[in-house]
């Protein structure tokens, strides 16, 4: 396809098991404009044959397969830079669309408002056999709000609200820069802010696609390693200065102080070491102020958490 609308991006590494349910949601969508474009990052598994027997029958699939393994985030940028598209919509190997209409609703909303530079859909959460285990949503439905004030909602919260590549869509102009190889973890999140910064936000409550919760998945790996919280810090570094965040310096501290804490907690809850937890709070704090500051924060956080429900819709 020379200029397809949309480009249907799903970069693959050892996901053999559930490719065939998310190629089949993506070829059972209303809107038929689209290339699918599967990067697989050098599976040892039986993800070839999968892929390759279906871009045999359809022309829109395009098939790719890395020389050699690039790693998670290499791999996400090469969908960027070879995506035809105007408009991109990540799905992961392991991830499928919960609704045939979800491509179109989703152009519906950026063809309608080029303000527009990332909307977003609830999701269901699924298990291995793509049972639905829950649904999740952090907005009302079809809300537009500045792409800053939902960046300020993240922070402040401390959480990833927005959501995971397969339920976003996005202009292929805005994000040319491709995601930062600085991070892991938070490498979507930290892309929806970029975006952000260029647009507004639009939200469907309806769960146009479903992200897998399962054992083998990299969000697991990432989180036994703690790099959620080591990449909060990121975050705060990266935005919580900038002059649209309107953060005062207390509210800085309080929210980097927040992520030593929590830290903190999990050496009192038993669940790592006293040496790793001081290890990894000295990375930002010197030990023994942080101490000094713990009846401080406690003194404030309650506060602090009412002003963050009012962020809140």
């Amino acid at each position: 396809m020379s200029n397809p609308k949309i480009s249907v991006c799903i970069p693959s590494y050892n996901c053999a098991p559930f490719l065939a349910d998310a190629i089949d949601s993506v070829l059972a969508q209303s809107y038929s404009d689209f290339e699918l474009l599967i990067i697989d990052d050098c599976s040892t598994d039986s993800s070839a044959e999968i892929i390759s027997g279906y871009a045999a029958k359809d022309s829109r699939i395009v098939y790719l397969r890395n020389e050699t393994n690039l790693g998670m985030v290499a791999n996400w940028n090469r969908c960027i830079e070879l995506a035809k598209g105007e408009y991109i919509h990540y799905l992961f190997a392991d991830d499928l669309f919960a609704s045939p209409e979800c491509l179109e609703k989703m152009l519906q909303v950026l063809e309608a408002d080029p303000a527009i530079s990332l909307v977003v859909s609830a999701r269901n959460i699924i298990d291995e056999d793509s049972r639905i285990k829950r649904v999740a949503s952090h907005f009302r439905d079809k809300k537009i709000a500045p792409g800053t004030e939902v960046i300020r909602r993240c922070l402040y919260e401390a959480r990833n609200l927005i959501g995971e590549p397969s339920v976003v869509m996005f202009r292929k102009s805005q994000a040319l820069r491709g995601f930062h190889p600085g991070y892991a973890q938070f490498v979507d999140l930290e892309m929806w802010f970029h975006l952000l910064e260029q647009g507004r936000f639009a939200y469907l409550a309806e769960p146009l696609a479903s992200f897998r919760d399962h054992p083998g998945q990299q969000t697991k790996v990432n989180m036994r390693r703690m790099l959620h919280i080591d990449e909060s810090f990121l975050l705060l570094r990266d935005f919580a200065e900038k002059p649209y965040m309107r953060f005062s310096a207390f509210t800085r501290w309080y929210l980097t102080y927040s992520q030593g804490y929590r830290i903190w907690k999990l050496y009192r809850q038993g669940l790592i070491s006293r040496e790793m937890a001081e290890g990894r709070i000295t990375n930002t704090f010197e030990l023994g102020k942080f101490r000094g500051f713990l009846p401080v924060y406690k003194i404030v956080n309650p506060l602090f958490k009412l002003r963050g429900s009012l962020l809140r819709d």
